[in-house]
This record gives structure tokens, sequence and C-alpha cells, in this order.
């Protein structure tokens, strides 16, 4: 089991690992502040049946 992802901030373009809570679902969705810059990225994985995370995808969010 993977308990961690890793994305690319969508602002300044630093590479983050982030833990993952696979107790939260096989798809989770939700807004985490870049450590380096600050700004939200909006953070979407999901789990397959083996409990590793893939098509990860991060974006600025826009609140």
């Amino acid at each position: 089991m993977n308990d961690e992802i890793t994305y690319q901030c969508d602002r300044c373009g630093e590479e983050i690992v982030v833990p993952i809570d696979l107790s939260q679902g096989e798809h989770q969705d939700y807004v985490e502040d870049c450590p380096v810059c600050c700004h939200p990225n909006r953070i979407r994985f999901r789990v397959d049946d083996r409990g590793r995370a893939f098509d990860v995808d991060a974006e600025l969010d826009g609140c």
C-alpha cells in the first residue's frame, strides 16, 4: 500500500509529496496549500484495488 502521492504545484512547479488517508475513499478531491509558495492546489486522485494511488492530478484552486 502506497500512503503518499506526489504532485507538481501548478504555480511554482515544485514537486510535493503528501500523505494520503486511504480510509477516506477510493476517489479523493481536496484543496491543499503548496508548502513552498502557499498557493492552493486542488488535488484529485483515485486508488486502485491494490491500494495504490494513480491518476493524480493537481491544479490551482480558484478560491
